[in-house]
């Protein structure tokens, strides 16, 4: 396991206390974003697991931790849903910055061994723009990543290009309205004719209506096939 220069009864609480209590465990000041950590089971762990980052919407913003699991990917875990990979949900009280959240993949990366080219993302709403600002800024690092009714910046339309990218929007939604990802995507379709994108338009959904997707074995499935297969 990597190391970085943190106490070790730091490492001793966050990892072998994370086995003998729940799979969830909140981390504070380990990164620019405090977050919650999930460590798949033992047998994934020693394996080089993939991660799988989970960015919420402005609902879930603020300093209680603990709205971060209202829906979403966490929210799933505490219901039973296992996953076989390390996953981080941080939390943000002013829209997310792609700097930031890299720093909580950074603390991942140091501290446990993980398979490198299979980090993906994902959120809904402002975590859908994040999620596009993110993978927009560090393409080279994000395997696959799923955006919900969000949208993004057109400039970084060509490293959207690169990665497999599935973009979903509500018609029906008027608290980001469906011509947010439409621009991304059409951003994205002249750079590479959108050869890695899905986008899914949803003719009777509004806003809400798209948390049901963390709840679909289809949306896990599908950034999961996704690997990057570079050679560190």
């Amino acid at each position: 396991m990597k190391i970085r220069s943190f106490t070790i009864s730091f490492l001793l609480l966050a990892f072998f206390g994370f086995r003998a209590h729940a799979q969830l465990r909140p981390i504070y000041k380990q990164a620019d974003y405090p977050f919650w950590l999930h460590l798949p089971a033992d047998s994934v762990l020693k394996s080089s697991p993939p991660v799988l980052i989970f960015l919420h919407g402005k609902s879930l913003s603020g300093t209680d931790l603990n709205r971060v699991k209202r829906y979403g990917v966490i929210s799933e875990i505490e219901k039973g849903r296992k996953i076989s990979a390390i996953v981080v949900a941080p939390q943000t009280n002013n829209g997310w910055d792609p700097v930031k959240v890299k720093s909580v993949l950074d603390f991942v990366k140091n501290t446990f061994t993980v398979d490198t080219n299979r980090v993906y993302v994902c959120g809904m709403s402002m975590g859908g723009y994040g999620t596009l600002n993110f993978a927009g800024k560090y393409p080279e690092l994000v395997a696959a990543a799923v955006a919900l009714c969000g949208g993004g910046n057109v400039k970084d339309g060509c490293n959207l290009a690169t990665i497999p990218l599935w973009i979903q929007h509500g018609a029906l939604d008027y608290a980001v309205p469906i011509s947010e990802s439409e621009k991304i995507v059409k951003a994205i379709k002249s750079c590479n004719g959108g050869e890695n994108l899905i986008y899914t338009r949803l003719p009777s959904a509004d806003h809400g209506d798209l948390e049901r997707i963390f709840r679909t074995n289809e949306l896990y499935d599908w950034l999961f096939q996704f690997s990057k297969n570079v050679q560190e």
